[in-house]
């Protein structure tokens, strides 16, 4: 099949497709005699397992890993798990971090009062916050929080 259909019955697009080929994580696709990429039912279906892959939060080098994985049927189910519950850890943690980017938000919103004046601690918040911590420190609850001027 071409790549369209190969995009339609792997809910990839071609545009995905040929980016996975260029970066090796899928092998590049056989060719026609009109130089047209040829796909097989194989080429679905990883094509399929990349996707969900990508659906569960992987990024494309341990997608990557789990083809491997995959592939080898003398693997350790042990080495699979470990991957998962890093991806578990790290969404975890990107969890917190969305969370207490709402709640602070949510606090300087319920700062302002929203009214015809020009005073808004939102702004001023933003002003005035200094950047996050790049040493691996997480922004906390309130991390803007300069006052309800």
């Amino acid at each position: 099949m071409n790549i369209g259909g190969a995009a339609t019955r792997s809910g990839v697009s071609a545009k995905m497709i040929r980016y996975y080929e260029q970066i090796g994580l899928i092998p590049p696709a056989t060719r026609t005699a009109s130089g047209y990429r040829d796909y097989r039912e194989s080429d679905v279906h990883m094509l399929r397992f990349i996707a969900r892959a990508r659906d569960l939060g992987f990024p494309t080098t341990e997608i990557a890993d789990l083809l491997d994985l995959w592939r080898n049927e003398d693997r350790r189910s042990a080495d699979v798990k470990a991957l998962a519950q890093a991806r578990v850890r790290d969404l975890r943690h990107k969890i917190a971090h969305l969370q207490d980017m709402a709640d602070t938000l949510e606090d300087l919103a319920n700062s302002c009062a929203g009214n015809e004046r020009p005073s808004c601690p939102i702004l001023k918040s933003l002003e005035t916050s200094a950047p996050p911590d790049k040493g691996g420190a997480r922004p906390g609850r309130g991390m803007f929080r300069q006052g309800t001027g």
